[in-house]
């Protein structure tokens, strides 16, 4: 085959164009799933701290940082920001989440919508990013949560 410029070009254009897919390709990306118990007012009245299970394990807490109650107090939407270490020691860092509750019972609210965006930490999860979706329970009666975590985290490739 001869080289030339138009052939060059082509090869140059076809690695530009497929850089980033191949890129995107290379991301690790795994479904994660586990549990939080936490209590609130575990290190002031407005952070939770506990045990967390499954594929992050280790330590959990939330710092409700405001809450803007609604229709009477039925609806109670809490903006919160998330506090994780892994058992490894690594940790998680999330942007600050929103959380829609919807009351249940006297002063117990199930959990209407929860996500949270992690945009890195230290250790395996610099350069992770992913979303994490969670269903459960508040109970302001004893100040506990209990919430079922599920969702994706992709780790940047590292070679």
């Amino acid at each position: 085959m001869k080289v030339t410029m138009n052939n060059i070009l082509a090869v140059l254009t076809l690695a530009l164009a497929l850089g980033p897919v191949a890129y995107a390709q290379k991301k690790d990306c795994r479904s994660v799933g586990g549990t939080l118990l936490t209590n609130l007012g575990a290190v002031d009245q407005n952070t939770t701290m506990g045990p967390a299970t499954g594929d992050l394990a280790g330590a959990v807490g939330a710092t409700i940082v405001s809450f803007q109650p609604q229709n009477n107090g039925a609806v109670i939407l809490f903006a919160v920001q998330h506090h994780w270490v892994t058992n490894s020691g690594d940790t998680l860092s999330f942007q600050q989440a929103t959380v829609l509750t919807k009351q249940v019972a006297p002063n117990v609210y199930g959990v209407a919508d929860y996500k949270a965006h992690l945009n890195g930490g230290t250790g395996q999860f610099a350069g992770a990013n992913g979303d994490l979706k969670f269903i459960g329970e508040v109970d302001l009666n004893t100040g506990q949560l209990v919430l079922r975590y599920t969702g994706n985290i992709c780790y940047p490739d590292n070679d």
